[in-house]
C-alpha cells in the first residue's frame, strides 16, 4: 500500500496518540450501586476513577433538600472524567478547572490509589476543597491527589453545593424538611460522601474504619464543622485543617431564623416572590446571577438545627465534638497588609494612627503585641494582624478549643515556606507564603503551577505529604528521617511546628496575640 507524502505525514502526526491510547489500561470494580471503569497511569503507579456519583442529582425537586440515594445503574460506568463543578461565577483568579463547566447535577467524587497497594486495607484520605463555599471544585489539577496516593495512602476529593444551592435557608424548606431546619445542604452533601465511602471505600482496598478528613481554607472550615456534628460521627477517624475554622466569634454563625430571613430578603429583592416553588422553577443561571450580586459572604454554613445543632463554637466549648486527633495551622501570610493600611501609605505613623482608631482603650496593649519601630515592621505587622482577621486566629480558636475538651491528641503548624517570585515580578517584591499556596506541596503538585520551583521547594513538599500521610495512617505526623514534631499542649508546652527552610518544631510565639484578639470577644 502506497501513501501520499501528505498522509504519512498525518500519519505519523497521529501516531504517539495512537501508542497512547492502546497504553492505556482500564480496571473496572464494583461499587454498591454498580461497576466502574477506572484507569491505570501511565507510569502504572496509580489507578484512578473519576466522577463516581455519591448522590442524585440535586435538580427539580431535589434542589434545597439533602442528598438523596444514587440510582444503581446497570452495565459498567466509565470513571475516567471529572464529574461537573457546582454553580458557581468566576470569582478565584488562581482557580484552574479540568471538568467539563458547572452544574447543578455536581454530586461526584474521585479516588487515587496506588496500583500496587501492597496490602489491603489502605488508609482513607477525604479531601474537602476550598473556595470560600462559592467556589472552587475537585477537578482543580492543583489537588490531583495521584502523587499523595504514592505515600500509601487513598485519597477520595469530591464536589458538594455551594453558594444560593448550598446554604440557601428558608422557612417552607425547614417546614417540608420534617426537622425544622434548612440550609447547610452543601455540609450535607459532604455528610453524604462520606457515607459513600463508609459503604464503598473497601471495594476498592481502604480500610473504612481508617478515615481522615483534610481541607484548605473553606474546606478546613467544613472539616471544624463535619467534626462538630453529630451526622457526622463516625465517619472518620482523624481530621486535618488547613487554614480555617467556623469556630468564630466576629461575626458568629448565622441562627436559623437569621439565615431564613436573609433567604427570603434575597427572593423577594431578586424575584418578587417568596414562595419555594416559584424559586425552584427559577432556572439554575438564574438564581446564579441573582446570587452573584450579593457579598460571598451571604450564602454560608448557618446554625441549622440539624447539621449544627448549636454554632460551632459553642460545640467545642461544651466537648461535644467528636473525640479525633486533630492535626492543624495555617500559612504565615494568610492576608495583606494592604488589608489594614486601605490607600494609606504602610508607614509607622499611619500605622499608630489606625491601631488608635480601630482598638480605642486597648490599643496599647495591641501595639505592644504587633510592634513597629520602621516603616517595614508596620508593614509586616500589619500582614500578621491581616492574616490574623482573616483566618488564622479562628484557626488558632479551633485548634485551643479542641485541645481543651476534645480529649485527643493535636498537632499545630506554621507553613512558612514562601513561593519562588515568578520571572515577571515586580522590582522589589518580597517572597511570601500567602493563603491556599500549601495545596500544591501538600498534593506534591508543583509543576501545576508555572513557577521557578526551587529544589528546596521539592523538599517542603515531601516533608509535608509525608507529615500528612503519616498522621492519616497512624494518628500521629512523626516518621522515620523527620524533623520530631511534639503534639501541641503536651509535654513540652505549646509547640509549634514550622514548616519550611529549616523545618523544626518551636514555642508558640504568636500566643500573646491570639491570647488578645481572644479577650476582645470572649468565649461563651
Amino acid at each position: 500500500m502506497k501513501f501520499s507524502r501528505q498522509k504519512l505525514a498525518v500519519l505519523l502526526a497521529l501516531l504517539p496518540g495512537i501508542i497512547h491510547a492502546q497504553q492505556i489500561r482500564h480496571v473496572q470494580l464494583r461499587t454498591a450501586d454498580g461497576v466502574l471503569e477506572g484507569v491505570v497511569s501511565a507510569d502504572g503507579k496509580v489507578r484512578t476513577f473519576k466522577g463516581i456519583p455519591y448522590a442524585a442529582p440535586p435538580v427539580g425537586t431535589l434542589r434545597w433538600r439533602p442528598p438523596q440515594p444514587v440510582s444503581p445503574w446497570a452495565g459498567v460506568r466509565k470513571a475516567a472524567d471529572y464529574g461537573a463543578r457546582a454553580m458557581q461565577g468566576r470569582i478565584f483568579s488562581d482557580m484552574v478547572f479540568h471538568d467539563d463547566g458547572p452544574s447543578e447535577d455536581c454530586l461526584y467524587l474521585n479516588l487515587w490509589m496506588p496500583a500496587d497497594p501492597g496490602r489491603a486495607g489502605l488508609p482513607v484520605m477525604v479531601w474537602i476543597h476550598d473556595g470560600g463555599f462559592v467556589a472552587g471544585s475537585s477537578s482543580e489539577p492543583r489537588q490531583d491527589a495521584g502523587n499523595l496516593s504514592k505515600k500509601g495512602v487513598m485519597v477520595v476529593s469530591f464536589n458538594y453545593r455551594m453558594g444560593v444551592f448550598g446554604f440557601l435557608a428558608h422557612p417552607e424548606l425547614a417546614r417540608e424538611s420534617g426537622r425544622g431546619a434548612s440550609g447547610n445542604y452543601g455540609l450535607l452533601d459532604q455528610v453524604a460522601a462520606l457515607e459513600w465511602v463508609r459503604r464503598n471505600i473497601a471495594a476498592f482496598g481502604g480500610d473504612p474504619d481508617n478515615v481522615t478528613i483534610f481541607g484548605e481554607s473553606a474546606g478546613s472550615e467544613a472539616v471544624s464543622g463535619l467534626v462538630a456534628s453529630p451526622l457526622a460521627r463516625g465517619l472518620f477517624r482523624r481530621a486535618i485543617g488547613e487554614s480555617g475554622a467556623l469556630v468564630s466569634a466576629s461575626p458568629p454563625m448565622k441562627s436559623l431564623a437569621e439565615a431564613e430571613e436573609a433567604g427570603v430578603r434575597f427572593a423577594q429583592s431578586a424575584f418578587g416572590t417568596a414562595s419555594l416553588q416559584a424559586l425552584r422553577a427559577k432556572p439554575a443561571q438564574e438564581l446564579l446571577d441573582a446570587a452573584l450580586k450579593l457579598p460571598m459572604e451571604y450564602f454560608q454554613p448557618s446554625v441549622d438545627g440539624y447539621f449544627l445543632p448549636a454554632d460551632c463554637r459553642s460545640i467545642y466549648a461544651a466537648g461535644g465534638q467528636g473525640r479525633v486527633p486533630l492535626l492543624a495551622g495555617w500559612n504565615r501570610d494568610e492576608g495583606s497588609y494592604r488589608a489594614f493600611f486601605g490607600d494609606s501609605r504602610p508607614t509607622v505613623e499611619n500605622y499608630v494612627a489606625r491601631a488608635r482608631a480601630r482598638f480605642g482603650a486597648h490599643a496599647e496593649a495591641f501595639l505592644a503585641l504587633y510592634p513597629a519601630e520602621t516603616d517595614a515592621q508596620a508593614r509586616r505587622a500589619a500582614q500578621d494582624l491581616a492574616g490574623d482577621d482573616f483566618i488564622a486566629h479562628n484557626t488558632w480558636r479551633w485548634i485551643e478549643a479542641h485541645l481543651a475538651t476534645g480529649r485527643s491528641p493535636v498537632y499545630r503548624y506554621e507553613f512558612d515556606q514562601t513561593l519562588p517570585l515568578p520571572p515577571d515580578a515586580a522590582p522589589g517584591a518580597e517572597p511570601t507564603a500567602p493563603h491556599a499556596s500549601d495545596i500544591e506541596y501538600v498534593f506534591r503538585t508543583l509543576p501545576s503551577r508555572n513557577l521557578p520551583w526551587r529544589p528546596e521547594d521539592r523538599d517542603v513538599s515531601e516533608l509535608l505529604a509525608s507529615y500528612w500521610t503519616n498522621f492519616a495512617k497512624t494518628g500521629d505526623p512523626n516518621g522515620l528521617g523527620l524533623p520530631p514534631w511534639p503534639a501541641y499542649g503536651g509535654g513540652d508546652g505549646y509547640q509549634v511546628m514550622h514548616i519550611g527552610p529549616g523545618p523544626g518544631a518551636a514555642p508558640d510565639r504568636l500566643r500573646g496575640r491570639h491570647e488578645f484578639l481572644d479577650s476582645l470577644n470572649p468565649a461563651p
